[in-house]
């Protein structure tokens, strides 16, 4: 089972809900940090780096020798990371997609691939958990690529759950396409219900199962509950606006740990999920 954790804004308790998921499942299986502009899943599952590797991804480079300026990389090049104006190409490598397609295009076979590093996968194992962390390096543009690496490192035959960013853009599509089920996690708010209200159509386009869970219950109205009767979109469950869960998590605690009798809720929860997936526990 590969069970993704999006919702359509920042702010929601996206993380909390994986973290402490990830724990109530009690058994062995993978979390993905996939927000890897700023990942935090690990500042709740404290371990040592097992592990560290360095992603990189392939951009063009000219050979002035060879290259006589005809143009046809930039004509080719859809984002704009490599142009030529009658003289050598110049590459904005920030922009690049690695696609290699302005190589192939060449016809003097005068552009190479170099690799250029844009982040690392870091690796955790906290009890029955393995936490992989993408972690862009600062100044980078472009997440995508990283999280197709550490989407890469999923662990056959291992349930796995995907904390993918905030937001419906690209990032979040690379996260969650191929995921059996999503969660949608979401407040009972303005702001949470018009996000929430494209993050459903964002699901729908892909395909994908789904559900919401309402975070912070209580604390708002019930325009979410309303929305959700109206567009038949299941509430998996409700995490209620506990003071004490606040203080929790900023000590860095699991609810499920700090407050046991949460426990019951992210099990049973997890029971659901894995029933709505169609994918046995065993």
């Amino acid at each position: 089972m590969i069970l993704a954790i999006a919702s359509g804004k920042g702010g929601t308790g996206k993380t909390t809900v994986a973290v402490n998921l990830a724990r109530a499942f009690a058994q062995k299986l993978q979390l993905l940090d996939c927000d890897v502009e700023e990942p935090n899943s690990h500042l709740f599952l404290p371990a040592e780096i097992s592990g560290e590797e360095a992603v990189s991804i392939l951009v063009p480079e000219v050979d002035e020798s060879l290259c006589d300026g005809c143009g046809e990389c930039g004509h080719f090049c859809a984002y704009h990371a490599i142009i030529s104006t009658g003289a050598k190409p110049l590459v904005f490598a920030e922009m690049c997609h690695g696609c290699g397609g302005c190589m192939l295009v060449c016809p003097k076979k005068a552009i190479r691939e170099i690799p250029r590093r844009i982040g690392i996968i870091e690796k955790r194992k906290s009890g029955e958990i393995v936490l992989l962390t993408g972690r862009l390096d600062v100044g980078q543009a472009m997440a995508p690529p990283l999280i197709r690496e550490v989407r890469r490192r999923l662990l056959p035959g291992m349930p796995a759950i995907l904390d993918a960013p905030p937001g419906t853009s690209c990032p979040v599509i690379v996260s969650i396409r191929g995921a059996d089920f999503i969660l949608l996690v979401t407040e009972p708010t303005p702001f949470g219900l018009h996000d929430l209200k494209i993050a459903v159509d964002m699901v729908r386009e892909l395909g994908i199962p789904f559900g919401v869970l309402v975070n912070r219950a209580g604390s708002g109205d019930d325009r979410v509950h309303g929305f959700c009767r109206e567009a038949h979109v299941p509430i998996m469950a409700e995490v209620p606006d506990d003071r004490r869960i606040a203080e929790a998590y900023s000590r860095g605690q699991l609810i499920v740990e700090a407050l046991p009798e949460y426990f019951e809720l992210f099990a049973g929860l997890a029971e659901k999920l894995l029933k709505n997936s169609g994918v046995d526990r065993g």
